[in-house]
């Protein structure tokens, strides 16, 4: 993130109650709020509780623990002062860790925090936090979380900048100025990722995989974290995976009835794909990475294929295109918008040679814009 893009996210912290959008998908049948890729498949996610007999006496001794807390002499008094600084904070956990109603082990669970989810610090008391994520409000412990200048440095990393559009058409440009060439148009409330507030007339944007610029004036720049999930909302979600999962072996044996083959084989990574999923992930492929050279489309889909076989996501391509806070485009209709208007060849070629097992970054189930992370330059993209 450059010099300004930093300073905008700094301001964003200063002010977190009212800055920091959370990327909560709500309970109206959509799947719910996660904080990380690890903890997309609720099944599999190893909630922690503090407990005496089977947790540590902090985070910082748990070997589940992403992040490693600093400066364990300070004082709880010294770590409240710090996170005064800033109204933010992180959870500390490999998985999930409960919410509760009450700063109490024996209270009502009300949620989940999950991991890389973040969240307005409301109280802190006796070694509990009172924290608002997204729609959940509760107790957690501070064993299980982090405040401060470490709490930004975890945002910062997992975080992302979103352009949210606020004008009906918006031209994104090849380059800051009003006379440069336009790669495509944005609708309105349509998100892409910020990349850097250049001045106060433009903000740059990964438009299909260029770098692409809009005018600050029709956008709204916020910095999006993930929100953790009540116990309402995990219901709802998991609900609906299942409902999805028993249709789409309902279709799979349908198709195979009707061919009277039998399904595809998964030798060598390859996956079973539903009907039209492959278009599904073309479409994908497009709006992340439409304008790169054909490895860097492949790669992209790569890791979709690869958070499906990895056992850590859903086990379909769809769940994993539109698990909550993963995929901008899959969120903001830009995906459905692609298979509409048809989407291009070598998208889709891509899109079936991940599916067959085909991978040119290993086993990378992350990418971002080069640069800012370590990994597999894949084009414009970084993979790991």
């Amino acid at each position: 993130m450059k010099k300004r893009g930093r300073r905008l996210l700094h301001r964003l912290f200063g002010v977190i109650a009212g800055a920091i959008a959370f990327t909560a998908f709500q309970a109206a049948g959509i799947a719910g709020n996660t904080a990380s890729l690890s903890s997309l498949n609720a099944g599999a996610a190893a909630v922690l509780d503090a407990e005496p007999e089977d947790a540590p006496e902090s985070a910082s001794d748990h070997s589940d623990s992403k992040h490693t807390k600093k400066d364990s002499d300070k004082t709880e008094s010294s770590d409240e002062d710090d996170s005064e600084k800033s109204n933010l904070v992180m959870a500390n956990v490999k998985d999930a860790v409960n919410v509760r109603e009450e700063a109490d082990e024996n209270s009502d669970k009300v949620g989940k925090l999950y991991n890389d989810c973040g969240g307005e610090i409301l109280e802190r008391r006796n070694g509990w936090t009172k924290l608002k994520s997204g729609n959940l409000v509760g107790w957690t412990k501070d064993d299980y979380l982090v405040f401060g200048k470490e709490a930004e440095e975890m945002a910062e990393d997992v975080g992302n900048l979103v352009a949210t559009i606020q004008t009906d058409s918006l031209r994104v440009r090849k380059e800051p100025t009003e006379d440069a060439g336009v790669y495509g148009l944005l609708s309105k409330n349509e998100e892409v990722e910020a990349i850097e507030v250049i001045d106060d007339d433009w903000v740059s944007v990964n438009y299909e995989g260029d770098v692409g610029y809009i005018a600050t004036e029709y956008a709204k720049v916020e910095f999006m974290i993930d929100s953790g999930e009540t116990m309402e909302e995990i219901k709802i979600r998991e609900k609906k995976e299942k409902e999805e999962k028993a249709k789409a072996t309902q279709q799979r044996a349908i198709e195979a009835a009707a061919e009277q083959a039998p399904l595809i084989n998964e030798n060598l990574g390859a996956v079973q794909a539903a009907t039209a999923e492959d278009v599904l992930l073309a479409a994908l492929i497009q709006c992340e990475a439409g304008n790169q050279p054909y490895e860097g489309q492949l790669a992209v889909g790569a890791v979709v294929m690869n958070r499906v076989r990895s056992g850590g996501y859903p086990n379909t391509i769809s769940e994993v295109i539109y698990a909550s806070g993963q995929f901008p485009p899959a969120r903001n209709g830009a995906v459905e918008r692609k298979i509409e208007k048809g989407v291009k060849a070598s998208c889709l070629q891509a899109a079936q040679e991940a599916i067959s097992g085909v991978s040119n970054v290993g086993t990378a189930t992350h990418f971002r814009r080069a640069g800012n992370h370590d990994g597999i330059v894949v084009g414009s993209h970084v993979f790991w």
